[in-house]
């Protein structure tokens, strides 16, 4: 019995014993209000709708994919798809160039239906042709803005980065830290000062060299990126690839004269000027790990780590040599791998749907093919040093090609040429008035 009808009989009562106390008293009564169920009934759950991860493809359909993986690279991204195999009984039909023109004949001719390529010129050039990913089972949600924005054109969603490696990193020596009580920098006004208190303990801050053959200079490209995010942000180094900022613009003077004032003078780099031109791109790395060390820093993407073991196979990842986020840039360098589709087939949606889902960012991480940009593979990294990795790209608030790389010829050997002057000591303006010629003619502005 609810507490209303047990209040209600105790007012009927008590009116009762009222009459019989005082005939002349009228006693007027209403019915009980009507009482509603005690429970609601249940409601209806609606049904459950279980997702297809073939997407309606049947075994024996066939997948046809071209890349420009081959080797060690295209085990691993066969190992990726095969959880995706297994499942659905698909055959992949895999084609591995690294020629343009190739890929361009294919295209014209009988496209393939997944395109996977370390660029997103293809949206330039088969934009029309391309499908949207948002039509075939791709899974925006799990990226970052910034990816979607990368593989969109004219409004449409058309590529997704699947694999990354990220350059805006630094590799030091946590014996060396703790032996001197340095902390790792997280802004860059914080790495100059550490830079600075290096200087003054007698200490060499970093180890610059860049000498690479024909290719001398590429490194001192990427670690003016790195100052550009720190100084300028994403945003404007992507204005610089597009060619809507000049490469002779004051915020990439003010880059230049940064990163001369190091690389220039053996107080802050080893062996000067001299050094930084002559010394090898993985000498440089070696340097900071050496015994005793020679340097406490060097600016170097993800295969640092791999060149360390090799040169000093006694050392420990995380205990000997580490690395952060360059201090204070606010997006990450790096280069990627695109995904793209040509059909809309059962074999290219399960393809798309598996790589952009759940399933198949954990199989990326444990199969460790660099990065997935893919946000539900954090966390699931059997390597340390992809998972530390993984972090850093998956808290920058953007991300940028190499700029020399992408913008393209005649543009990065003019870009080399002005960081070999200026490291020499030439001016800066007249260094970069003749980089920003070859941007212009790069682009056909």
């Amino acid at each position: 019995m609810s507490r209303k009808v047990v209040f209600t009989a105790f007012v009927l009562v008590a009116l009762l014993l009222a009459a019989c106390g005082s005939a002349t008293t009228p006693v007027v009564t209403e019915p009980p209000a009507t009482e509603p169920p005690a429970t609601e009934p249940p409601a209806t759950e609606p049904p459950v709708t279980e997702v297809d991860p073939c997407m309606g493809a049947s075994p024996g359909d066939t997948l046809t994919v071209m890349y420009q993986w081959s080797g060690a690279e295209e085990e691993k991204i066969n190992a990726i798809f095969a959880p995706l195999v297994e499942a659905c009984g698909i055959e992949i039909v895999a084609e591995s160039t690294r020629d343009d023109a190739i890929l361009d004949a294919r295209v014209q001719s009988t496209p393939p239906d997944i395109l996977f390529w370390p660029n997103t010129s293809p949206l330039r050039l088969y934009g029309d042709q391309l499908v949207d990913l948002d039509t075939v089972g791709g899974n925006a949600g799990n990226y970052a803005p910034y990816w979607i924005d990368m593989g969109t054109a004219g409004g449409r969603w058309l590529a997704i980065a699947v694999k990354a490696d990220i350059k805006s990193i630094i590799w030091y020596s946590p014996v060396q830290f703790d032996l001197y009580g340095y902390t790792v920098p997280t802004t860059f006004e914080e790495l100059n000062a550490l830079v600075e208190q290096m200087v003054a303990d007698g200490n060499i801050p970093w180890s610059m060299g860049m000498e690479s053959g024909s290719a001398t200079g590429w490194t001192g490209s990427d670690f003016i990126q790195d100052i550009l995010l720190a100084q300028q942000g994403p945003d404007y180094v992507m204005q610089l690839i597009s060619g809507e900022i000049p490469y002779n613009d004051p915020g990439v003077v003010q880059a230049y004269e940064t990163y001369a004032a190091w690389a220039s003078n053996p107080i802050y780099t080893v062996g000067g000027a001299n050094g930084t031109l002559n010394t090898g791109f993985l000498d440089a790395i070696y340097l900071v790990f050496s015994d005793p060390a020679q340097a406490m820093l060097v600016k170097q993407s993800g295969f640092a780590g791999g060149e360390v073991v090799s040169q000093y196979p006694d050392l420990v990842y995380g205990t000997d040599f580490d690395f952060f986020a360059f201090p204070g840039a606010q997006g990450m360098q790096g280069g990627a791998d695109y995904m793209m589709a040509f059909s809309d087939s059962p074999a290219t949606q399960a393809m798309i749907a598996y790589l952009t889902g759940a399933e198949g960012a954990q199989a990326w991480a444990e199969v460790g093919f660099d990065l997935s940009p893919n946000n539900l593979a954090v966390g699931m990294y059997a390597d340390e040093q992809l998972a530390k990795k993984a972090e850093a790209l998956a808290n920058a608030s953007g991300f940028t090609p190499d700029m020399g790389d992408t913008i393209g010829a005649p543009f990065g050997e003019a870009e080399w040429a002005a960081l070999i002057a200026v490291v020499q000591g030439g001016d800066v303006a007249a260094a970069l008035e003749a980089a920003a010629a070859a941007q212009a003619e790069a682009l056909g502005r």
